[in-house]
């Protein structure tokens, strides 16, 4: 399946299509995958996220799923590359992981059926929705803090195009230690379905990204950690964590909390029940 991903080539954005172990520019030019420098494989305009769509997760926070997807919005400042660093702002402790299939739009797309949206696709690409959980209590459930800070989107490594999305095997490693396990076949709504279903008023233009979903067992990280989200047939989107350069201003805005809400999110539903050891290192 061809995959195409974006890197810095000479101090230049360069397309280029993966074959092998190195990855090949229009003009011929080669380049070793494991030296480039790879960049978000798309620009989006937005970046669309389902709440919850894996079973293993909504069976984990022992909810009832809605009869229909809801969904957030993170924005395109967001963004985040292959082998780029994540930063877990200073005076922040829950920031967890959500590795994830993308759908990534082809052409624009508005008004569609669900057999139809395949046809918009333009390919798939692997995510790590983070959460920084410290301000859940704020924003009033848009999550904008949450899920939109800086760094907090990493995409890639490239787009894979021809992809079946069925019965696919998604994985989260921290440090070479799985942490997630979860399938594409658990998903409730899949990927044809989303398209379909946020095209009834969002017109989706080429290059806009869908995040599907996470399995159970997203967790905090720490500073330090190297987090891998693997797929099959999508290959493998690593980042490491690190500490913000400055904390978060105490003059202005919401502060980070530690409340019931942000622990029961970062530790996994009923952590009071657990006795989970709480994972925070200053």
């Amino acid at each position: 399946m061809p995959e195409f991903r974006r890197i810095l080539l000479e101090g230049t954005i360069t397309p280029v299509v993966v074959d092998d172990e190195q990855l090949v520019a229009g003009d011929g030019r080669r380049i070793p995958v494991a030296d480039a420098i790879h960049l978000p494989p798309t620009e989006p305009s937005k970046i669309l996220c389902v709440h919850l769509n894996h079973v293993s997760r909504v069976n984990e926070f022992q909810i009832k799923l809605a009869s229909a997807p809801t969904y957030f919005h993170k924005p395109t400042s967001a963004l985040n590359s292959h082998r780029g660093n994540v930063v877990r702002p200073t005076r922040c402790h829950w920031l967890n992981f959500e590795g994830e299939v993308v759908i990534v739009i082809g052409r624009p797309c508005r008004n569609v059926a669900p057999e139809e949206a395949g046809d918009y696709i333009a390919g798939y690409t692997i995510g790590n929705d983070f959460g920084l959980h410290d301000f859940r209590d704020t924003d009033a459930g848009s999550m904008l803090r949450v899920k939109g800070s800086d760094t907090m989107c990493p995409v890639g490594p490239g787009v894979v195009t021809g992809w079946d999305f069925h019965d696919k095997r998604i994985r989260t490693l921290v440090n070479g230690e799985v942490r997630q396990d979860g399938s594409t076949a658990e998903m409730t709504w899949d990927m044809h379905y989303l398209v379909a279903d946020l095209a009834r008023t969002i017109t989706l233009l080429p290059g806009d990204l869908i995040f599907s979903g996470t399995p159970a067992n997203s967790r905090p990280v720490q500073p330090g950690d190297v987090v891998t989200v693997e797929v099959e047939g999508l290959g493998q989107l690593t980042n490491t964590i690190v500490s913000g350069p400055t904390p978060i201003r105490e003059d202005v805005g919401a502060q980070p909390t530690e409340s019931e809400e942000v622990l029961s999110t970062a530790l996994g539903g009923d952590w009071e029940f657990r006795g989970i050891r709480t994972p925070r290192r200053d």
